[in-house]
């Protein structure tokens, strides 16, 4: 039964108008309602958009904790066929687990957006899965592609989603295959941040985007951020790696990589050397940084920040026997050296760095194209002559180290 009208309204019926436009109002909303899923979806109405999923949280995607220490050698497989079957062979023979490979971006994806050539990515992985190794590929996007419309903030040097969508198709190409994906190399160089001074934030929100690409595309493959550089020169020319990485947790990198990229060179040192003593010894360079054991030093940063259960990936690392270039040559060592200490750093690892420890990679396989007046050519533990292979002491004294 109605109960009574409120005070001061009218009580006459409304006029017929006004009945016929509440009337209309109730149809339109009946038939929203069936639009929305009450009936289904009424034939030549489109239904609503489903919502966008909201995609998983970086921890929600699994995490593989690897052999503590692994065994790689960065290689250079891009242009000859026969050089990379070569090369690639000589790791396997080495007893060693991990290929390193530089992906381009110019060479992958340099016609168009999604203008993809495949062919020599498609091979590395054939061969590299037919030697037993498991693939690293270190991708860069410099320079730019054609196509790509540089980003309007010059700090950061590629467009993120871009360069994602990069990330998302190589992950997506060789899922199951291909084991883990470097994103950049150096960032806290500005010759590697197109002559821009570092920029940790804005690595972090590249990093960010690549991680979430690959992981959608392969949930199982392992990202890791860019090696940083052992310096200690400051903006805008460099960032030292300790404060770059500092910086890089400030700005919430935690979530977004798997494992934690440095690089290790020794410089001058042996490798037992401590940050302490290399800083007390001018001879070694007087700085925490000028020894392999610098590592650990990064590593205090991960605890720091609670990262303590990730490990940690040595992107590169070696000894020089430059005698020709000064910035290089001051830290030379020999080649006798250079075998010795490579060994003796994965010895070291191995009893002082379990378990945090995981792929460590030695630079380098060398580049077909090198000569003496690279500087890179001195780090090399083979030489890069074809059709005859030869390799330095280096790569024997590693070949016949005990590996567990």
């Amino acid at each position: 039964m109605a109960g009574p009208l409120p005070t001061g309204r009218s009580q006459k019926s409304p006029p017929h108008w006004i009945s016929l436009i509440v009337g209309l109002c109730i149809l339109g909303g009946l038939l929203l309602l069936t639009q929305r899923g009450l009936g289904g979806p009424r034939a030549g109405v489109s239904p609503a958009p489903s919502p966008t999923p909201i995609p998983p949280t970086p921890t929600s995607w699994p995490r593989t904790r690897l052999p503590s220490p692994d065994y790689g050698m960065q290689a250079f497989l891009w242009w000859h066929v026969n050089i990379a079957e070569r090369d690639l062979q000589l790791i396997e023979d080495a007893g060693f687990r991990w290929v390193k490979q530089l992906v381009a971006w110019r060479d992958i994806e340099g016609t168009a957006r999604g203008g993809f050539e495949w062919a020599r990515t498609d091979y590395i992985v054939e061969r590299a899965r037919a030697h037993n190794l498991n693939i690293l590929f270190r991708i860069d996007g410099l320079p730019l592609p054609d196509w790509v419309e540089p980003p309007a903030d010059p700090s950061v040097p590629v467009p993120p989603a871009e360069f994602a969508h990069l990330c998302g198709a190589l992950a997506e190409r060789y899922r199951g295959q291909v084991q883990a994906y470097q994103v950049w190399n150096e960032p806290n160089l500005s010759r590697e941040w197109a002559g821009q001074p570092p920029n940790p934030a804005g690595y972090v929100d590249l990093l960010r985007a690549c991680y979430v690409a690959i992981k959608r595309a392969d949930p199982d493959a392992l990202v890791v951020s860019a090696g940083l550089a052992p310096t200690g020169t400051g903006p805008p020319e460099a960032m030292p790696d300790t404060e770059f990485l500092i910086q890089m947790y400030e700005a919430g990198a935690s979530p977004y990589f798997d494992l934690l990229g440095v690089h290790a060179p020794g410089f001058r040192a042996p490798p037992e050397t401590s940050p302490e003593e290399a800083a007390g010894n001018p001879e070694y360079g007087g700085q925490r940084f000028f020894c392999f054991r610098h590592v650990e030093d990064l590593r205090e940063i991960m605890v720091r920040y609670g990262d303590a259960d990730k490990q940690i990936a040595i992107l590169e690392m070696g000894w020089t026997t430059d005698p020709i270039h000064p910035e290089y040559a001051w830290f030379a060592v020999t080649e006798e050296q250079k075998a010795d200490y490579l060994v003796r750093a994965f010895q070291y690892a191995r009893e002082h760095w379990r378990p945090w420890i995981g792929p460590m990679f030695v630079y380098t396989i060398a580049d077909p194209f090198w000569t003496p007046d690279d500087e890179q050519y001195w780090w090399a533990i083979t030489e890069p002559g074809w059709p005859e292979t030869i390799v330095r002491p280096a790569y024997e004294a590693l070949k016949e180290m005990e590996k567990e």
